[in-house]
């Protein structure tokens, strides 16, 4: 096979199931689908598995909740194939989502990731802008074709704001499996290990072509732990120790757009009213502290 799409599992099943039709009905057919269920209290998505004939199709239960973190670095273990995926659970794969990053690792075989076109839907699958979308829009490299961002570029850029969609990204194994995820990280993980890609001087295709439909939740776990504040603390731990490294480095852009994360201490603002209207007073230190911070 030459994609491996790993599906850590936890949480809605019908939006699972679509996610798992998604990769099954890939016009590219050179695919394996490994779905870890972190231990989801369901029948239904062993039930469902039970049914599916394919041997490419696999599906295997935790004993113990992992959590995000860990889930992700079970899968990054089972890897096989030459390039993974490791796709959300409620997110869909467009028909032509393979082709396209298949495509790009063939025209640029020393790539280390593919970011190929990203739609954002909403709970109901309907396509949506919502604001920290729109600020990935502005930040997002601009192009009409594929282009190759390499170590400083790639660090500044995705450091200004992480305008990357973790769940449709495709990954040389061999790059992802040796850095791996971060112990410790749950919200910024995704755009640790790209940091760490772009700090080996490693390479990212961008491939304008819509392939991938992101479902973004008001309620997705990285939301709540935003409204509430605990996303900024790691978020502020996280910058400033980028921006030493990017200081280490020389790569004083990089390590600027680090120290002053702008788009995360916008992020923080805009929840502040958010906070207010729920109620969640004992949020707004925290939000205060990352905004000045």
């Amino acid at each position: 096979m030459t994609v491996d799409v790993m599906l850590p599992y936890y949480g809605d099943v019908h939006q699972m199931k679509l996610a798992a039709r998604s990769v099954m009905n890939q016009e590219n057919q050179d695919w394996r689908l490994v779905v870890i269920d972190d231990g989801y209290p369901d029948p239904e998505p062993e039930r469902w598995f039970s049914t599916i004939t394919d041997p490419r199709v696999t599906y295997m239960k935790n004993e113990q909740n992992l959590g995000a973190n860990g889930n992700y670095r079970k899968a990054l273990t089972l890897v096989e194939a030459p390039y993974v995926v490791i796709m959300g659970a409620d997110d869909i794969m467009l028909p032509n989502y393979l082709d396209v990053v298949v495509s790009a690792f063939e025209e640029y075989p020393k790539a280390d990731v593919v970011q190929p076109g990203v739609q954002v839907i909403d709970e109901q699958g309907i396509a949506c802008t919502p604001l920290v979308d729109a600020v990935k829009k502005v930040y997002a490299p601009k192009t009409s074709e594929r282009i190759e961002l390499k170590g400083e570029a790639m660090a500044t850029s995705l450091v200004r704001a992480d305008w990357a969609y973790f769940p449709s990204l495709a990954w040389r194994s061999e790059t992802v499996k040796r850095i791996g995820f971060t112990e410790g990280l749950d919200v910024v993980q995704d755009l640790a290990l790209l940091l760490d890609i772009a700090a080996e001087h490693g390479s990212m295709i961008v491939d304008p072509v819509l392939a991938f439909l992101y479902r973004r939740h008001s309620a997705s776990d990285s939301s709540v732990r935003a409204l509430d504040g605990r996303r900024f603390d790691e978020e502020r731990r996280f910058f400033q120790q980028q921006a030493e490294r990017f200081g280490k480095l020389g790569w004083k852009g990089a390590a600027r757009a680090a120290s002053f994360h702008t788009t995360s201490r916008l992020n923080a603002a805009s929840l502040i009213l958010k906070s207010v209207q729920k109620g969640k007073f004992d949020s707004l230190p925290r939000l205060a502290k990352h905004i000045v911070s």
